[in-house]
């Protein structure tokens, strides 16, 4: 799905540099965002002490029908240490899966580190659809039951996702910075943050023969945008298509969690 949706600079900059009134309708087409709530992109759930006992591998979240998710514990994972937490999100018309596909034991789990991959409500995230709102409680349900049952590390939680999952995780993730302290972007299409919380650090990669959410129009544009607004982002290209690899969620993680022996 091609979504031409970059901001201009000024007015990006000087919308997350400040207080943000609006979700940047006139930015996105035919995309009417102008009546969206912007409270309704605030997460608050908050990592605490585990009430219940985590079984490690992957499970079903066991929030929703039809449309769940998953909850992955590294066999690697140990109760009593404070654990590094990231939340994935997936492209448009995908599902939770296109996260199980890969080695998890192997990119996941040395050094260990806890995901949260829930699906979107519908075919992609809200704020495509024209606003925040049920996703955004779906994962604040699915923080709450990690929290639940992880010791997990409040200093390194991280949202990351692909293509509209990536769109979704920078502009929810600055909307929440002050859980999210990394964002991770695997070819994004667009940014709308409901409000600037924090200045979480951001990893962005894209493919430089993306036909579906070309370079120029998207990573190339956004990159400078956060950039100049004080965002600290590690920026890569790769030579290939509109996809994930292996590779670059490799090095995704070795920059969310430094010192990595992946």
């Amino acid at each position: 799905m091609r979504i031409d949706r970059a901001l201009t600079r000024r007015s990006f900059v000087q919308s997350i540099g400040g207080t943000v009134s609006a979700l940047y309708a006139s930015r996105f087409g035919g995309l009417d965002l102008s009546s969206a709530d912007p409270a309704q992109a605030v997460l608050r759930s908050r990592p605490r002490k585990p009430t219940e006992t985590a079984k490690t591998g992957m499970q079903p979240l066991g929030l929703g029908f039809g449309r769940d998710g998953f909850l992955y514990v590294p066999s690697t994972y140990k109760s009593d240490k404070a654990t590094p937490l990231l939340v994935l999100l997936h492209g448009a018309t995908q599902d939770s899966t296109l996260w199980s596909r890969g080695p998890l034991d192997k990119i996941f789990d040395n050094p260990a580190i806890i995901v949260l991959a829930p699906d979107s409500r519908e075919r992609t995230w809200d704020l495509s659809l024209g606003g925040y709102g049920p996703d955004c409680r779906f994962i604040d349900d699915a923080l709450a039951l990690t929290f639940r049952k992880c010791n997990v590390d409040p200093a390194r939680i991280a949202l990351g996702g692909f293509s509209d999952g990536a769109s979704y995780a920078l502009s929810l993730g600055i909307s929440n910075g002050d859980l999210f302290s990394a964002l991770i972007a695997l070819s994004p299409g667009f940014i709308a943050p409901a409000r600037r919380k924090g200045t979480p650090r951001i990893f962005i990669s894209h493919g430089t023969q993306d036909q579906i959410l070309p370079i120029d129009e998207t990573s190339r544009t956004i990159v400078p945008e956060l950039k100049e607004a004080g965002f600290p982002v590690h920026y890569e290209e790769f030579d290939g298509p509109h996809t994930v690899t292996v590779n670059e969620m490799t090095t995704a993680m070795r920059w969310f969690v430094p010192g990595s022996k992946l």
